[in-house]
């Protein structure tokens, strides 16, 4: 029997705004992403998590995506809300099924390869 894949968690901050202005009233646009990816089918061993602020204010809504020792977190941003929510769940899942974080370049989306606010390595760097 194979062992389980790490646990991955995709935070989204619920209080991104992605350019409004202050005084919009109304649900706040990551916190319709967040709803919006928790509509989604995911692999049983990821957990979307809603989180407040990522101090990534001028960047969009954002996300991070981590999992276990052994892979690289990332923060992504320039998201705009929910109308991105499968481009969210095709990048997190890719994500997902690799054993390091480290999704091949060409296997990822535009939107990930040019809005990376922080690649953070592992916990455990191999040697």
């Amino acid at each position: 029997m194979a062992d389980a894949p790490a646990a991955v968690e995709l935070l989204v901050c619920t209080t991104c705004r992605a350019g409004q202005p202050t005084d919009i009233e109304g649900p706040r646009p990551g916190a319709l992403l967040e709803d919006a990816l928790q509509a989604k089918d995911w692999p049983a061993h990821v957990t979307v998590k809603p989180v407040e602020c990522l101090s990534n204010c001028d960047s969009g809504c954002s996300i991070v995506v981590r999992g276990g020792s052994q892979r690289w977190t990332y923060v992504y941003g320039n998201f705009t809300g929910a109308d991105d929510v499968d481009l969210v769940h095709d990048g997190i899942v890719k994500y997902a099924d690799t054993e390091n974080g480290l999704v091949p370049w060409r296997e990822r989306s535009t939107h990930f390869r040019k809005n990376c606010i922080a690649r953070i390595p592992p916990l455990t760097i191999p040697e």
